[in-house]
């Protein structure tokens, strides 16, 4: 059960900035359809950020969940406008 005290407290701000920090990006990706971010840094982010997801399931860390569930999909979303849309670019 989540309670929320002063330790959840300041996991949900650094998770509400963290996943903040990401959000112009993902927002930039998706109106040019253009990725600026090295492949093999999406790729390194996106699976890892599922790992931690399924280790924060494992040990019901809620918080942890969250972030890093929505650090997957924002670096999920990146990962596909990079590899499909820049692919169809090329083959244009």
């Amino acid at each position: 059960m989540f309670e929320l005290n002063i330790k959840n407290l300041i996991g949900l701000l650094g998770m509400i900035i963290l996943v903040s920090s990401w959000i112009p990006q993902t927002f930039e990706t998706i109106k040019s359809k253009k990725c600026p971010l090295n492949i093999n840094f999406i790729l390194l982010y996106t699976f890892s950020s599922l790992l931690l997801s399924i280790y924060s399931l494992l040990i019901k860390d809620i918080i942890f969940l969250i972030l890093n569930f929505l650090a997957f999909l924002q670096s999920f979303i990146n990962l596909y406008v990079k590899v499909f849309y820049e692919k169809v670019k090329k083959e244009n």
